[in-house]
């Protein structure tokens, strides 16, 4: 079935919102497109119409467009709280491995979608748990990451890691981040992580400054269960979820992390592959 509704959401306050916003409702109108916008984004506009929340979005429409960065598009894709909705992400400046598709290509990858030739890239996401005394006390899904750091004293923590139930190490870090292939071009890539390509069906779990050299990278099969314990009793630790959510966690919580039983859908650009898009950011092969 053609799609005939569409939502729009964006980074708050960003000025290109209202060149580019616009033009894009008054082209999606006048081809029959019902048109749903956020509140931050109508805010930005000044328009007054009705709007709806960005948890609403994803119940009212059958795509989404994502004006921002990747920050935009990780916050939209958390909203989707597992809905099969795909997004369409517009890189409005940054580097953005996510936001691939340029102002340029936005209409004429519009045309594309609405004729239904298009293609996705189906993103696994990540579940975290945080458990107290046995107890769930928060859950959360993430499409880049999930990350244990510290605060504001520079000590070093400790954490216990386990697999599918059978002990890896105690890690002494500054922190330790458990990605999907997607997020290994975020943190994890500052952290001297490995880049998997998204296909891999993997997670991978990055020391961030280990202060034993011997503790490096590793990547398991997205199948594991990862469980991690806390035991810095003196620091406090954050558990923070695609840069963006999170909760402090004490010591002896435990954060079990798995595979989600949903995916994000990205419209993938026409012309470009995965690895053409890590030469243009990473700007492989200039000097």
């Amino acid at each position: 079935m053609p799609i005939q509704k569409i939502g729009i959401t964006s980074k708050p306050k960003k000025p290109e919102i209202r060149k580019i916003g616009p033009p894009l409702m008054q082209w999606l109108r006048e081809r029959k497109i019902d048109v749903f916008i956020d509140r931050e984004t109508a805010a930005t506009l000044e328009i007054s119409e009705k709007c709806s929340t960005r948890n609403e979005i994803p119940t009212q429409v059958e795509l989404i467009v994502v004006l921002g960065g990747d920050g935009t598009l990780l916050a939209t894709a958390r909203a989707l709280n597992r809905r099969p909705v795909p997004l369409l992400a517009v890189n409005l400046g940054g580097l953005g491995f996510l936001t691939v598709i340029t102002q340029e290509e936005l209409y004429p990858t519009l045309e594309t979608v609405l004729s239904g030739d298009f293609r996705t890239d189906r993103r696994v996401q990540i579940e975290a748990e945080v458990v107290r005394s046995d107890e769930v006390i928060s859950s959360f899904l993430a499409l880049n990451d999930v990350v244990l750091n510290k605060g504001a004293i520079a000590r070093i923590l400790d954490f216990d890691v386990w697999v599918n139930g059978e002990f890896v190490s105690t890690y002494k870090s500054d922190g330790l981040i458990v990605c999907t292939p997607t997020g290994s071009t975020a943190y994890s890539l500052a952290a001297a992580g490995p880049i998997v390509v998204p296909s891999v069906e993997a997670f991978i779990v990055t020391p961030i400054c280990a202060h034993t050299l011997s503790n490096r990278p590793i990547v398991l099969p997205d199948s594991a269960k990862v469980e991690i314990a806390v035991k810095s009793h003196r620091e406090s630790v954050y558990l923070t979820v695609d840069g963006q959510v999170g909760i402090a966690v004490r010591s002896d919580d435990i954060v079990r992390v798995k595979k989600a039983g949903s995916c994000v859908e990205l419209i993938r650009p026409a012309h470009e592959n995965y690895f053409e898009i890590l030469r243009r950011k990473l700007k492989w092969g200039e000097r």
